[in-house]
């Protein structure tokens, strides 16, 4: 496997219209997003609505903060459940963003995939297979990544970082992304079996990533299952496409992410 090409959509399609997202017969739906773009909240909000899941899996939440607004209802008002769920020490964009997404679920049933964080730097220095445990096997997480791969995706934390990262620390960045990776991919079969589906993912653009990303662990582990990836990115991605549909937006205006580094 060292040094094998990463693998490509079988079809990557872009959408210049959310009139023609169709999710066909797919049995989950990965719905990707830039995380403070509220135009890509919007989007989510109404492909959940027009695609009526029998579940809703939030990258952003933990199973706690899940039955919280499970037991409140949506309908409780964006301060009364962002006051509940903790959400201004959560470290995610205004929660009002994410709100009429859950308002769009109905009567889906809410899962919360969000990782403690101290389980996810634990993958830093231990490993994704250690941290993950029983079952890591079902998701390939023993297996060392194509080299072609593990130097990209390194690159990929580098740039994410602002460059400001040590290099050895680089492998322990991937190891936590595989980690959380494999454990969306955990939650959101346990919600289709729970459940019976469609299974919609609310996710950053590079979990719903078909080359390594969600999709690609619920192929590992479950082959059978249908996927379906939607990407939301700021500018015209560079070939191959790592999404099988996706559209360009426009950026909101931002500060420097990398001020903060500097």
């Amino acid at each position: 496997m060292a040094g094998a090409a990463l693998a490509a959509p079988v079809f990557s399609s872009e959408l210049t219209d959310l009139a023609e997202f169709d999710p066909g017969a797919a049995q989950v739906v990965i719905l990707g997003e830039v995380h403070d773009n509220p135009a890509h909240h919007e989007a989510q909000a109404e492909l959940v609505a027009r695609m009526a899941p029998a579940a809703v899996v939030f990258e952003m939440l933990t199973p706690e903060q899940a039955r919280t607004i499970v037991d409140m209802g949506a309908d409780s008002g964006v301060e009364a459940l962002a006051e509940a769920l903790g959400w201004a020490r959560s470290g995610w964009p205004d929660f009002a963003m994410y709100h009429p997404i859950l308002a769009a679920a109905g009567d889906a049933a809410i899962y919360g995939a969000a990782l403690p964080r101290d389980r996810v730097r634990a993958a830093v220095t231990d490993g994704a297979a250690e941290v993950f445990g029983q079952g890591y096997e079902r998701f390939g997480l023993g297996d060392p990544l194509p080299d072609a791969e593990q130097a990209t995706r390194e690159a990929g934390q580098m740039a994410a970082h602002c460059d400001a990262l040590p290099e050895d620390i680089l492998p322990g960045m991937v190891a936590a992304q595989r980690l959380r990776d494999a454990h969306f991919a955990r939650v959101t079969l346990d919600a289709l079996g729970e459940t019976g589906g469609p299974v919609a993912v609310i996710t950053g653009n590079g979990h719903a990533r078909t080359d390594w990303g969600i999709p690609a662990a619920i192929a590992r582990a479950a082959p059978q299952v249908d996927v379906l990836s939607f990407g939301q990115v700021e500018a015209p991605p560079e070939p191959p496409v790592p999404f099988d549909l996706w559209r360009v937006t426009v950026a909101p205006e931002r500060d420097d992410p990398c001020a903060a580094f500097r």
